[in-house]
């Protein structure tokens, strides 16, 4: 007879990746979507290591490569998850959204995270996770991506977009960006801050403001 309940990899290293994790300020809709990426249950509320531990096997093996080991895949998905809870830190009790589509004064934007505070969206950040170092255009198309959203009704509070990159920035790039902020209208209302966060040696450190 096979106990189901019992981890494949054992107590020992389910408890060692929880006792590692729960030192990690892992944000609650981080732990939602590993669950759901993994099939996994998890404790709806209570202390981090219950909640730890309510999640199987392959949600905590998961978690572990993602935030203690900081490995790498090649579609970089533990690169975005690093990235969300970053912007996570940066917004303490604020609304955390991952692929939020944000109606601009154009057209509609699907931004890879936005954050919202009563209601309103205040700051945008998106990542580049794997391939070329962030380029020129890319710092481009984010500027007018954020600027179309700034100028559309849901970005009156809007004060802060960011720029992450897991594989660096070209030095153009973030010269460019720098330009085109500073040509923006000097007063409160047209106020957005861009930021640029490069991860190296396992965290995110901002290089630009």
């Amino acid at each position: 007879m096979v106990n189901k309940g019992f981890p494949k990899f054992g107590m020992s290293q389910a408890g060692a990746f929880v006792a590692a994790l729960k030192n990690y300020n892992l944000p609650d809709f981080i732990l939602v979507l590993i669950a759901k990426e993994c099939k996994s249950e998890l404790l709806e509320r209570g202390r981090i290591d219950d909640r730890l531990q309510s999640m199987n096997d392959e949600a905590l093996e998961l978690l572990h490569k993602v935030f203690v080991e900081c490995e790498e895949d090649k579609a970089g998905k533990y690169a975005q998850y690093r990235f969300y809870a970053y912007v996570s830190s940066m917004y303490h009790k604020c609304e955390v959204l991952v692929n939020e589509t944000i109606p601009g004064k154009k057209k509609n934007h699907k931004m890879p995270v936005a954050v919202k505070n009563n209601g309103m969206y205040i700051a945008v950040a998106h990542n580049k996770a794997t391939g070329h170092p962030v380029n020129k255009k890319d710092t481009t198309k984010f500027y007018e991506i954020v600027d179309d959203i700034k100028s559309g009704d849901h970005g009156t509070m809007l004060t802060d977009a960011i720029y992450a990159s897991s594989v660096g920035f070209r030095g153009d790039a973030l010269v460019e960006l720098e330009t085109l902020s500073k040509s923006r209208k000097d007063d409160a209302e047209n106020q957005l801050n861009f930021k640029t966060a490069n991860f190296e040696n396992n965290i995110y450190s901002v290089t630009k403001c």
